[in-house]
Order: C-alpha cells, then structure tokens, then sequence
C-alpha cells in the first residue's frame, strides 16, 4: 500500500489549450542522487495561441522569462501573448521545410529523405549554432526560475536544448531521451502547415524519433569528442558553473 503521507509529484504536462507540448522537466533523478526541480524550467512549444484560460496558468506557475529559439519570421507569426513575460530571442532560423521543398521541386522527396534532413539539421544545432545553446545557459544561471524554454513546436530546437540542460545536471541518457520522445504524446501538429509536402513527409517533421536527437550527439562526438567537452569547451560550463547550475535547479 503507497504511503499517503508521501507528496504527490505535479503533472509533468500541462494541458493548455494553445501550446498543447508544455512540459515540466522537473522530478529527474541525476546522479549525484539528488532530483531536477519541479516547477523551475518548462518546455513548450511557443507562446502565441494561448487562450485565457492558459494565461491564468502560466500566471499562475510563476513564468517571468522565456527563451525563444524561433527565426524571425516565426517570431513575428507568434508574438507571446503574457504580458509578464520577458522574452529572450536566440535565433535558429528553420531550414527543414525549405530543403524538403527542394526535394519535393527535383522530384526527390521521400519519407527517408525527410528523415535524413531531419537528422541533419539536429547536427547542425551542434556545427552552426552552439553559440544560441551556450547564452541559454548564460541565462539560466541569471535569471530567475520559474521559466520556459521554446521554439515553434517544443520538438526540435527546444528537445535539443532540454537534453543539453538535463546532461548538464547529470540526468541519464535514457531518461534524456524518454522526456524527448514525450513529444509524440503531447504535441498536436498543425494540420494546416506545409499541406504541400506528402503526409508521410509530415509525419516524420510532426513528430520526434530518437534518432534525430542521436545525431545531434553524433555531431558533438565528432566535433568536440564527447558530451562533457562539448559542455565545457562549445557551452563555456566549466566546473563552478556546472555546480552553480545543479545548485540552481536540483533538490538540495
């Protein structure tokens, strides 16, 4: 029988109406034994659709800051609709749908093909914007929690970016990966977006595989040698700040 004095752990997914992939990436157990804040770092897919209902609770959370991946374009499409919140813009422009347009223009789009320009563009996180991925992590050991991480739809920039922060806190790599693919739970697809590409094609940029974030840490093996170089040396966590990191957002 469960002990009932024992507290129940909050919903880990938030059910808004307008970002349905908002996520909590507190309750991980690292390996120093201690456990990811609840109620400090949340993921989501982006701002600009809440409904009233939604604003009263990310109000109610707490959420001061967020940190938005989107390209210009998306941002202007999407602009957060809580007052309160403070937006910082770390830019990684899309570039999927227009290679996948190209394909589709030389006759050339499949299904794979979608898949390989997936896996693509998470190495390219790692070779071309490193520089977006290392002020977030300026940022999150000077703003204050309770905040929210994003980009358009929470999968990829955000996934990659919620993996980074729970390595960085020592999370193991399995359940790095289950909070990523938690995106195929959650995240409801746009049914009007890209409606020109073939659905197959769809399903595979609507959704997340463990193999697109694989390949972004494939890219950070050949690029830097191993994860934690990459954190050192790509993201600038030397030592104290790692340890004021895992200060800031682990149980003590």
């Amino acid at each position: 029988m469960q002990d009932s004095s024992l507290k129940a752990s909050p919903a880990r997914h938030l059910a808004l109406q307008g970002a349905s992939n908002f996520r909590d990436l507190g309750g991980y157990k690292a390996s120093d034994g201690r456990t990811t804040r609840w109620r400090h770092i949340f993921r989501s897919n982006h701002l600009g659709q809440l409904t009233a209902d939604d604003v009263a609770i990310v109000r109610a959370l707490g959420v001061r800051s967020a940190f938005d991946f989107r390209g210009l374009e998306e941002r202007a499409a999407g602009v957060c609709v809580v007052n309160e919140i403070t937006v910082h813009s770390l830019p990684i422009e899309p570039t999927v749908v227009a290679a996948l347009r190209t394909e589709l223009a030389r006759g050339t789009l499949t299904a794979p093909v979608a898949l390989e320009l997936m896996r693509e563009s998470y190495r390219n996180y790692v070779r071309h914007n490193t520089h977006s991925f290392r002020n977030l992590f300026g940022h999150l050991l000077e703003d204050r929690a309770p905040l929210v991480i994003h980009c358009t739809a929470g999968k990829d920039r955000t996934g990659f970016a919620s993996a980074l922060i729970l390595h960085a806190l020592g999370v193991p790599d399995d359940v790095i990966v289950e909070d990523y693919l938690l995106t195929n739970q959650h995240y409801r697809r746009d049914a009007t977006a890209a409606i020109d590409l073939p659905e197959d094609v769809r399903n595979a940029i609507g959704s997340v595989e463990a193999s697109y974030l694989a390949a972004a840490f494939e890219a950070v093996g050949r690029e830097y040698g191993d994860v934690e170089t990459y954190l050192r040396d790509g993201l600038k966590l030397g030592a104290t700040e790692r340890a004021a990191l895992k200060a800031r957002y682990l149980e003590s």
